[in-house]
């Protein structure tokens, strides 16, 4: 099947489409997105004002027809902290249903990370072991840890790389002393977080799951995306703590000759490598590696469960089929020739329409004290 997931997030607005079906890997069809960062458009109270309402408004009709004219079947849509966290960002949901039909699920802050870590669980399976996930945001920094498929727990933090370059760094290049400050707000805020995951054991593995970090990476030596999902990338400490420096010494502009480092990104890029290297020390970690899978994914992934067990499906078009055998040809033509009986369906399958723009999914399990329910 053809699947869409709509994301606005922060920064962009992104529509993806995959080719799926339950027990495989999703594989990318087709894209569509576009820079949008919501939190330049709140006002002094907070609120997503009516031009930021219009542009989101534009792309998501934009995002439906795109789907509907590559004949997606169904359609996943969410928001993450930009609209979450906007003081009238129930009536900004309410607004872009009425005008475009489309209902955004808003996702809380541990839901994302849940869904997120449930995406690196696929990616690198059960031989991983204990995983610990961390997702540089431009509202926010979620932070998931857990054996299964679902974290054991998972939380957020308003630390998105956004967010802190609008509240804290406002020269180009910033100032020392604004530096020393954002770095200090980051350390207390994440303090008490980090306590809460000690008990929970000591992670086989750390993965970093956002643009924030691929970018990092990117610039400190890690393979370009040219080079497909599959090349193992890894972000290292101390390189992690080298760059930031260089990065707090160069312009906006001087950034953008940076590899990996896009327009929309170029401006936040020290706030963000500000708190990856404030998490891998607290956490005490030397080096992350890089998951090429994240919230999308995640998302995509559930949803495929998810029909599996509603209703089952057709297999895929390959299952099933044979060389075909010619002994038996003579054997098949006799039995063409016979009065045909009428068939009964397979008792396991049967058809799945699904519709464009269906209903949002099932909700994500609560979450319990920053986890989840069991």
């Amino acid at each position: 099947m053809r699947l869409g997931v709509l994301d606005i997030g922060s920064n962009t607005v992104h529509l993806l489409l995959v080719d799926a079906h339950p027990g495989a890997r999703p594989v990318a069809f087709a894209s569509h997105k576009r820079p949008l960062s919501l939190v330049q458009y709140l006002d002094g109270d907070g609120n997503i004002n009516d031009a930021g309402q219009h542009e989101l408004i534009e792309f998501v009709l934009e995002a439906w027809e795109f789907a509907a004219s590559h004949k997606a079947e169904d359609l996943l849509a969410f928001c993450t902290s930009a609209i979450r966290e906007a003081t009238n960002g129930p009536e900004v949901l309410a607004r872009v249903k009425h005008e475009t039909t489309v209902t955004l699920q808003e996702l809380t802050g541990s839901e994302e990370a849940s869904m997120t870590f449930f995406a690196v669980r696929r990616w690198y399976g059960w031989g991983a072991g204990p995983i610990l996930d961390l997702d540089i945001g431009g509202g926010s920094f979620e932070m998931a840890y857990g054996t299964d498929e679902l974290p054991e727990y998972a939380t957020s933090v308003p630390l998105g790389a956004s967010r802190l370059t609008r509240d804290w760094l406002h020269d180009d290049p910033p100032s020392a002393k604004s530096v020393k400050e954002l770095r200090r707000y980051i350390r207390s805020t994440l303090k008490p977080v980090v306590r809460d995951f000690h008990d929970l054991g000591r992670a086989n593995l750390v993965a970093g799951t956002s643009k924030t970090f691929r970018s990092l990476a990117r610039i400190a030596g890690a393979a370009p995306s040219a080079a497909g999902p599959y090349v193992k990338r890894e972000l290292h400490a101390a390189d992690l703590g080298l760059w930031a420096q260089r990065i707090s010494a160069m312009t906006v502009e001087d950034r953008l000759y940076l590899p990996g480092v896009s327009d929309a990104r170029a401006r936040q890029l020290l706030a963000g490598a500000l708190v990856a290297e404030a998490a891998l020390e607290l956490f005490e970690f030397p080096k992350m590696e890089i998951c090429p899978w994240a919230l999308r994914e995640g998302l995509i992934l559930r949803r495929l469960d998810q029909l599996v067990f509603e209703e089952a499906l057709d297999p895929a078009p390959h299952v099933g089929k044979r060389k075909k055998d010619k002994s038996k040809k003579k054997a098949a033509k006799e039995a063409a020739k016979a009065p045909a009986a009428e068939e009964e369906p397979h008792p396991g399958f049967k058809e799945f329409p699904v519709p464009v723009n269906t209903p949002s999914p099932t909700p994500i399990p609560a979450p319990v004290a920053g986890g989840l329910a069991s």
